[in-house]
């Protein structure tokens, strides 16, 4: 269950993603970011109002940590893709949000049987080579500072969710998505960008943040039924449907790394779910 549930969370993040890609390049990129942050917080506030819960103030706080992760790492991603460098940015990004509750887990006590280290394994160079793009890439600059800062936002949303008890209900989740949209105004501010919405086509971003929303639920609902390493390395798969939805619907062609990429995130989910 674990696993089906953080692969419905990485179907929603890589659609998601898809989507304020694909609208990021045909406006600009901070009031699409800002956008999906509000949408999230629309969905969350929706889904928290039909589900109780008791959360603790440490759960609270555990919740708003986590918006911190996600305004933090929704921007500079979306920073990243502003720039065209996104076979530097995705690969780095998704690795870093692997990686940070991985470790939280292992050192907070949990101990994924073997066949499980092996998927996790697995899953690192699968989601590297599934991001790349054809062709040489810059390998620095704003593109590798970008991948590597939106990573480690992802890595704390994560891991500060992956706290979250499941009697806590989902109002922690609506603190997370409510400090995202603050989180990602005031670095927009910051680094030099507008996120105030000017164009219609800006309004994509909401339906962006609505099916991020939908992530997280998942996400929250596989770490309440397995172990977060585990529910974090499958959901951290999202890039496979991002390039999946991009062959499908641009029609892009997939290029020998990343078939190669798609077999080890398919493998490495076969071998997490044994685990």
């Amino acid at each position: 269950m674990t696993v089906l549930l953080a692969l419905v969370a990485a179907g929603f993040y890589g659609f998601s993603d898809f989507l304020g890609g694909v609208v990021s390049r045909r406006t600009s990129v901070w009031p699409v970011g800002l956008l999906a942050c509000t949408g999230a917080f629309l969905g969350s506030l929706l889904i928290a109002a039909f589900e109780t819960g008791d959360p603790t103030t440490a759960d609270v706080v555990w919740g708003l940590l986590a918006g911190v992760g996600s305004g933090s790492g929704t921007a500079f991603l979306y920073r990243g893709l502003a720039g065209g460098r996104m076979g530097v940015v995705a690969p780095v990004s998704a690795v870093g949000a692997v990686l940070v509750p991985l470790a939280v887990g292992v050192l907070g006590g949990e101990r994924p049987a073997p066949v499980g280290w092996l998927g996790i394994l697995l899953a690192l160079p699968g989601i590297w080579f599934v991001s790349r793009e054809d062709g040489p890439t810059d390998p620095g600059g704003t593109g590798l500072v970008d991948g590597v800062l939106a990573g480690l936002g992802f890595g704390l949303l994560f891991a500060a969710l992956g706290q979250v008890p499941d009697e806590a209900g989902y109002w922690p989740l609506v603190g997370t998505q409510a400090v995202s949209v603050l989180t990602l105004a005031v670095a927009a501010l910051a680094l030099g960008g507008s996120p105030v919405p000017r164009r219609r086509v800006d309004l994509w971003g909401l339906v962006a943040g609505l099916l991020a929303s939908l992530a997280v639920l998942f996400f929250l609902l596989a770490t309440s039924h397995g172990l977060l390493s585990i529910a974090a390395v499958i959901t951290s798969l999202y890039p496979a449907f991002t390039v999946l939805l991009a062959i499908v619907v641009l029609r892009e062609q997939v290029h020998r790394v990343q078939a190669v990429g798609l077999v080890l995130c398919a493998t490495a989910v076969v071998f997490v779910s044994l685990a």
